[in-house]
């Protein structure tokens, strides 16, 4: 048998995750008054007869925002269309998608803070007005035409919301800030996603994998389908604890979910520069990473586990960090 191509996995396991994204309220795990939020922002619009408000969605990658916005195009019974901030790269794009918009439909733009900004000046009066101005021509014979839009509801996503312009921001009627799930919604989110893989788990095993996922739904999903694969190269009928373990081994994530490049980020700030602070731009080149990587991916969860500290003068590398890499500080050699 020849061996499967990358695209043929690829696009596997994109059928995967959307087998495994929540197609209902119900199914959606966490974010509770975010979910609240948006059933009586949804229900208030289809009551009035109207398009719901634009919104923004923010946070860390993983933690549903897309999700959310299937959601919100489902609930208000429309389509949704899917771009994204860097595939926008002239207004003449931006046009095209904007007038072939249906009533009632739902345009996503992931990664939002990466429009240009002149970009963003054909956005304000579509979202405002719903009017879009295009130029015609050239030097003294251009001209513009004012275009009318049907009602449709922006719903954007982004990573990283201080990078979004103000005048952008202030355009949106409701603003959602995404945090990580606890360990009881992530086990709750493993044990769906293992009913709908059809592999059983057993509770030991979802509990490790659980507080390993770094409290985010698609690592969860990730290290659920790697058990998935340990355990049937392994002989296993159910992923249990060895399992779990094993292949946290095999992926060199550590028993809170940090990975070499996180763990690796920390031992610069400490053995190199002393617990700090460094400045993020020192960082990106001693680990050989792009900075927007750091920030986005390594920071928030490393934050949100008390091991690192943001300051004017830089990263600071926290107690619980060296507690947890087993390192001792300057100040108790004293």
């Amino acid at each position: 048998m020849p061996p499967e191509t990358p695209r043929k996995l690829k696009e596997e396991e994109g059928n995967t995750d959307q087998a495994l994204r929540p197609a209902s309220w119900d199914a959606y795990i966490g974010q509770e008054r975010i979910k609240d939020n948006l059933r009586i922002l949804i229900e208030a619009a289809k009551r009035r007869g109207e398009a719901a408000d634009h919104l923004l969605f923010s946070g860390p990658a993983g933690l549903g925002k897309t999700t959310l916005a299937h959601l919100v195009a489902k609930e208000m019974g429309g389509s949704m269309k899917v771009t994204s901030g860097p595939a926008i790269e002239k207004m003449g794009d931006l046009a095209a998608i904007l007038t072939n918009l249906n009533p009632g439909e739902v345009l996503f733009i992931d990664e939002a803070h990466r429009i240009n900004r002149m970009i963003e000046e054909v956005l304000y009066p579509a979202m405002e007005m719903r009017k879009l101005h295009v130029v015609v021509g050239k030097g003294p014979s251009a001209r513009t035409l004012l275009l009318d839009l049907p009602p449709f509801t922006l719903v954007a996503a982004t990573t990283r919301e201080n990078l979004l312009s103000q005048p952008l921001r202030s355009r949106f009627g409701a603003t959602f800030r995404l945090g990580y799930y606890n360990s009881a919604e992530i086990a709750e989110i493993l044990s769906r996603s293992a009913r709908i893989l059809g592999t059983a788990i057993e509770p030991t095993a979802i509990n490790i994998l659980a507080r390993a996922s770094r409290g985010t739904p698609r690592v969860a999903n990730r290290l659920l389908r790697r058990a998935r694969d340990y355990a049937e190269v392994h002989g296993k009928l159910s992923i249990d604890e060895a399992v779990s373990m094993g292949t946290l081994e095999l992926l060199e994530i550590d028993e809170l979910g940090l990975e070499p490049q996180d763990r690796k980020l920390l031992e610069i700030i400490i053995g190199k520069f002393g617990g700090g602070p460094v400045g993020v731009g020192t960082l990106a080149a001693a680990l050989n990473e792009d900075r927007g990587v750091i920030e986005d991916i390594y920071e928030p969860y490393l934050m949100a586990l008390g091991f690192l500290q943001r300051s004017s003068a830089g990263r600071i590398a926290l107690p619980a960090a060296y507690d947890h890499l087993g390192v001792v500080r300057r100040g108790d050699l004293l």
